[in-house]
């Protein structure tokens, strides 16, 4: 078992697995390490992949953009014990005094790890959405880990909830909402250029969605209600964003319902502002959802969103004030929201700018991780110490 000097700096692990070209929780992970620095704490982002797993260097490109140490460790099944040897020895090299895990495996883990080395145990519960025969396996593995966690922090009230009935002591849930930067986002309106650039036409009022093509994201009943507002004669047109193995059927249903020139499955986007910026309106259909960072990116764009009552977004979206909200699984609800917000500007704009001033007051990443490191000095006393003191360090570095 290592011991640190009392001077060596503050060092958190994030750790996940991660195939392909992760989701709403890697932008969070990646953008942690530049903001931990403000208080003198290191930091880097261990995700376990599928060995030869071509999505990684999207990760690795993001990761570099961000200004995050990324470590990429090949991931053969649960019996891999490599994986375990791998992370022994990543936590010993750079010294990491807290593991902070963010999924069920990385959480597992953690409680093998710190067999081997000392550290403090901490994860985010981003919320148990991808339904497969193994969800149910998955769930109890997370709840066993999380039970023996120091603190579990939830990006929703939802998750809150979900955990304490998962036998978690409310003395060790923490609520932080997800953040952006949200100055890395352009609120300008959409130009022609850019319409033009996924393939619409200027004049067309351009709805987006980004997210993994499965079957809580309910982009099948985004679909059918644009198919309905053209019926109506709304001139619209829609861009998703995304891959998952419902594309071939979302596919099948675009040319069904003779959407091909209206609607456009993009694929996977690096940088999901070129779709936002092209955008009039967000659109999020989802059933299952915690806080939903792409909700909150297309907000900081300053676009006018519509979106589902799921799970985390009534702390984030007003009905008619920064957005409208509309029930989950209602494909008429669904059209009118988007049906108002096609049909009058005036609206579109008034709910854009107040979506960007809910971001920028509430929920910018400076915010999230001045919450997280809270989180972190209530881990133990002797962690708050050395935060506090790396933090004093850093200032009076700063102030030279």
């Amino acid at each position: 078992m290592t011991v640190y000097p009392s001077e060596h700096r503050p060092f958190v692990l994030h750790t996940r697995v991660v195939t392909g070209t992760g989701g709403g929780p890697e932008k969070t992970i990646l953008n942690s390490p530049r903001f931990l620095k403000q208080w003198g704490i290191d930091s880097a982002c261990m995700f376990m992949k599928p060995p030869g797993d071509p999505g990684f260097a999207s990760l690795e490109s993001r990761a570099a953009a961000a200004g995050a140490d990324i470590i990429g460790v090949d991931d053969r099944g649960p019996l891999d014990l490599n994986v375990v040897r791998r992370a022994v020895q990543l936590c010993r090299e750079r010294g990491v005094t807290i593991w902070h895990g963010h999924d069920y495996k990385s959480n597992a883990l953690g409680l093998l790890v710190r067999l081997f080395h000392r550290m403090k145990l901490i994860t985010t519960a981003h919320g148990w959405v991808h339904f497969t025969s193994r969800t149910p396996m998955y769930y109890r593995i997370d709840r066993f880990c999380m039970k023996r966690y120091r603190r579990v922090l939830c990006v929703s009230e939802d998750l809150m909830q979900r955990c304490r009935e998962a036998g978690i002591s409310e003395d060790r849930l923490t609520l932080i909402d997800n953040a952006i930067v949200h100055t890395d986002y352009d609120p300008s309106e959409p130009t022609a250029e850019e319409k033009r650039s996924l393939g619409f036409r200027p004049q067309q009022v351009v709805l987006a969605a980004v997210g993994r093509l499965s079957e809580e994201k309910g982009f099948d009943r985004l679909i059918d209600a644009v198919s309905f507002l053209v019926s109506e004669g709304c001139d619209i047109g829609l861009a998703i964003a995304g891959e998952g193995h419902l594309k071939p059927v979302l596919q099948d249903q675009i040319e069904r319902l003779e959407l091909q020139h209206r609607v456009r499955l993009t694929g996977y986007l690096p940088d999901p502002r070129r779709l936002y910026r092209a955008a009039d309106i967000y659109v999020l259909s989802s059933l299952r959802e915690g806080l939903p960072n792409v909700v909150l990116e297309a907000m900081a764009s300053g676009r006018a969103v519509v979106t589902t009552a799921c799970n985390g977004i009534p702390r984030l979206v007003q009905d008619g004030h920064n957005g409208l909200v509309v029930p989950p699984d209602d494909i008429p609800a669904l059209a009118a929201g988007i049906r108002r917000c096609v049909q009058s500007e005036k609206l579109r704009r008034r709910l854009a700018v107040a979506a960007r001033r809910t971001v920028e007051e509430r929920f910018s990443f400076d915010q999230r991780m001045q919450k997280v490191v809270d989180a972190y000095c209530r881990l133990s006393p002797q962690t708050a110490e050395r935060i506090r003191q790396a933090a004093e360090r850093t200032a009076e570095r700063s102030a030279v």
